[in-house]
C-alpha cells in the first residue's frame, strides 16, 4: 500500500489560456437623448389623487414592490397623457420584471414622446425580451433606416439578444429580414451567422463565415467566437474550423494565430503545438508569449536545450511572469542534475507569488547537500513569511528530513513536537509511517490508534494500520477488518484496494487477491502497487507476466527501490 502519494507542477497549463476574440462588441443600439423641454410636457393641475398616486408608488418602489407601483402609475399617465409618467411605470414594470405591463407602458411613452429614441429603443428591447419578434421587428427597421451608420452596432447588440431567444426560428427569419437591405454590414452577417447556427441551418452559419472572410479579412472576432464554442466540447472541431479560417485570413491578428497552437495544446499534440508556435516566431520575432511557450513545449519534451533558450529568450524579451520563467528554469536545472544552477535561477526570485516556491526547493536542495540545520531554518523563515499554522511547518520539517535519507532526525522533529501537543492527528500519522519503516511495529501502530481515536472515521489511518498488521504481523483478520472499514469509506481508493489485495494475499486467497490489485493497478500504477501485484501473480506461476509487469514499471520508475527489492526475492 503506497501510502505516501507526491505531486509536481503542471507547466503546460499556462500556455493553455483560452482562445480571447480579438473585439468587444459595440455598444448598445442607441443612446438616451437629453429629456424633451417642459414645455413639451402637458399643463397638469396637480391634484389630491395625482399627488397622493405618485408618491404612494414612489415609498412602494423603494421598499421593494415596484410591481405595485407600475399600475398605479401606468393608470396616471394614460389618464393625464403625460410621458413623464409613462416613462416611470416602465421603470417600475421592468424592475419586477413584469414585460407585458411594461411594453403597455412604453408603448404609450412612445406615442406620447414621438421623437424620444430611449422610448423606442427601451420598447424594442422589452419586446425581445418578451419574445415578442415580430412586434420588435418594424422597430429595429427604423432604428436602422434612421441611422444607417450605426448599422454596425446595432447588428452587434441583436447578435446577443437573438442568440438567447427561445424562438431559435423566429430569431433566424427577423435576422435575416433585417440584414437584407444591409448586405456590406459584416456584422450582420455575423449575427445571422449566429442565429442560423441557434436555429440549426449550419449551412447557412458556414456560408456566413465564407461572406465574413470575403467582407471582413481581419476582423478576427467571429472566427475566435466560433473556436471558444467549440474549444471544450470539441477541441478538434475547433481545430479544424480554425485550420480553415487562418488559410483564408491572411490578415489575421497574433492573438486569433495564437489559438491554434494553444488548441494543438489542448489536445496533447505537444510536438505539432511547438512547431506552430515556431513558426510563429519566425513571423513575431519579438513576442515573449510565443517564446515561452516554444520553452514550455520544449521541457515537456525533455528538449532542454531549446527550452533553456527559449525561456531566456522570454525573459529577455519582457514575458508578463519574469518569476515563473526562472522558477521553471530551476525546475529544468534540478531534472538536469544541475543543482548549482537551479539555486542561481531560485535565487534570483526575490518576491512575489513565486517566492514561496522558490525557498521550499532552495530547502530542499540544502538538504540534499547534507545542510540539513540551514534547510530547515529556511523553511521556519519561509513559515513565518507565510504566517504558516504550526501542523503544517512541523510536517514539512520532518518531511525535509526524511527526503534527505536523515529519518532519525525526522522522527525527532516530530517527537519534539508531540511532546508539547499529543492531540496533533497529522503528526502522529506521520511518525506512524516513518517508525513503521524503521520496524517499530508497535510504536506505530500505537500512534495510529491515537490517531484514530482523534480522527475514527479516517479511511486513511484505517487502511495504514490495517495494511501495516498484514503486511508485519500475523494478526490479518484484524488487519482485514480495519481495511475493509476504510475500503466502505473510500471504495475507489487504489491505495485502500491495494492493501486489502495484500490482506487476501497474506491470506493466501490468490485470486481475490489479483482482483483487488488488478484494479488497484488499473487506478493507479504504482510501483509498490507493481510490486505487490507481480508477487501475486509470481506465485499463481504467471512468472513471465510478473516479470513484463515489473520490468515496465521499473522503465516507468527507474528511481523505485521497491521493484528492484521484489525482483531480487524472486529472480536469481
Amino acid at each position: 500500500m503506497n501510502i505516501r502519494l507526491t505531486a509536481t507542477a503542471a507547466l503546460l497549463a499556462s500556455v493553455l489560456s483560452a482562445c480571447a476574440v480579438t473585439s468587444a462588441p459595440p455598444t448598445p443600439v442607441a443612446q438616451a437623448p437629453a429629456p424633451a423641454p417642459e414645455a413639451a410636457y402637458p399643463k397638469l393641475a396637480l391634484s389630491n389623487d395625482i399627488l397622493f398616486g405618485v408618491l404612494a408608488s414612489e415609498i412602494a418602489a423603494q421598499r421593494g414592490a415596484a410591481a405595485a407601483s407600475a399600475p398605479t402609475v401606468l393608470a396616471l399617465a394614460q389618464r393625464t397623457r403625460d410621458p413623464r409618467l409613462a416613462r416611470r411605470a416602465a421603470e417600475f414594470a421592468l424592475t419586477a420584471n413584469r414585460l407585458d405591463e411594461a411594453i403597455r407602458a412604453l408603448k404609450l411613452w412612445q406615442e406620447l414622446e414621438p421623437a424620444s429614441d430611449n422610448a423606442q429603443y427601451q420598447l424594442i428591447a422589452a419586446l425581445l425580451r418578451a419574445g415578442r419578434l415580430s412586434e420588435a421587428t418594424p422597430g429595429v427597421q427604423a432604428q436602422l433606416a434612421a441611422r444607417p451608420q450605426e448599422a454596425p452596432q446595432v447588428f452587434m447588440h441583436l447578435a446577443g439578444l437573438l442568440s438567447r431567444q427561445p424562438d431559435k426560428a423566429g430569431a433566424y427569419a427577423m435576422m435575416k429580414t433585417l440584414l437584407a437591405p444591409y448586405p456590406s454590414v459584416a456584422e450582420g452577417h455575423f449575427a445571422l451567422m449566429i442565429t442560423a447556427q441557434e436555429a440549426g441551418d449550419d449551412a447557412m452559419a458556414q456560408a456566413e463565415m465564407a461572406t465574413l472572410a470575403t467582407l471582413a479579412p481581419a476582423w478576427d472576432y467571429p472566427v475566435g467566437w466560433q473556436v471558444e464554442r467549440l474549444r471544450q466540447p470539441s477541441p478538434e472541431a475547433a481545430l479544424s474550423l480554425l485550420e480553415r479560417e487562418l488559410a483564408r485570413r491572411p490578415q489575421a491578428g497574433l492573438e486569433l494565430r495564437l489559438s491554434y497552437p494553444r488548441l494543438l495544446v489542448m489536445v496533447k499534440r505537444y510536438d505539432a503545438a511547438r512547431d506552430a508556435f515556431v513558426q510563429l516566431s519566425n513571423k513575431y520575432p519579438h513576442q515573449p508569449e510565443v517564446a515561452y511557450a516554444i520553452g514550455v513545449l520544449s521541457y515537456e519534451l525533455k528538449d532542454y536545450e531549446e527550452a533553456e533558450r527559449s525561456l531566456r529568450d522570454a525573459l529577455a524579451l519582457g514575458y508578463r511572469e519574469p518569476d515563473f520563467v526562472r522558477f521553471t528554469l530551476g525546475q529544468m536545472a534540478e531534472e538536469r542534475k544541475l543543482p548549482q544552477e537551479a539555486v542561481n535561477w531560485y535565487e534570483a526570485i526575490t518576491s512575489g507569488p513565486q517566492l514561496p516556491q522558490a525557498q521550499s526547493r532552495l530547502a530542499v536542495l540544502e538538504a540534499e547537500d547534507g545542510k540539513l540545520d540551514a534547510a530547515l531554518a529556511r523553511l521556519e523563515r519561509l513559515a513565518d513569511m507565510q504566517n504558516t499554522p504550526r501542523p503544517a511547518r512541523v510536517l514539512a520539517q520532518a518531511q525535509l528530513a526524511r527526503n534527505a535519507e536523515q529519518p532519525d532526525r525526522a522522527l525527532a522533529i516530530l517527537s519534539a513536537a508531540l511532546a508539547k501537543d499529543g492531540n496533533v492527528a497529522e503528526w502522529r500519522y506521520e511518525r506512524a509511517l516513518l517508525l513503521d519503516d524503521r520496524e517499530r511495529v508497535a510504536e506505530a501502530e500505537r500512534d495510529l490508534r491515537a490517531y484514530l481515536k482523534l480522527k475514527p472515521k479516517s479511511a486513511q489511518g484505517l487502511n495504514a494500520l490495517g495494511y501495516i498488521l498484514a503486511n508485519r504481523t500475523s494478526r490479518i483478520r484484524e488487519a482485514r477488518e480495519l481495511v475493509s472499514r476504510a475500503l466502505k469509506l473510500d471504495p475507489d481508493n487504489p491505495m485502500i484496494l491495494d492493501s486489502m489485495g495484500w490482506v487476501e494475499y497474506r491470506s493466501g486467497k490468490l485470486e481475490a487477491a489479483l482482483r483487488y490489485l488488478q484494479r488497484a493497478h488499473h487506478l493507479m500504477p504504482d510501483p509498490e502497487i507493481a510490486a505487490h501485484l507481480g508477487e501475486v501473480l509470481w506465485k499463481m506461476g504467471r512468472e513471465a507476466e510478473a516479470r513484463e509487469l515489473w520490468a515496465r514499471s521499473l522503465e516507468a520508475n527507474p528511481d523505485s527501490d521497491i521493484i528492484r527489492r521484489t525482483q531480487q526475492r524472486f529472480i536469481p
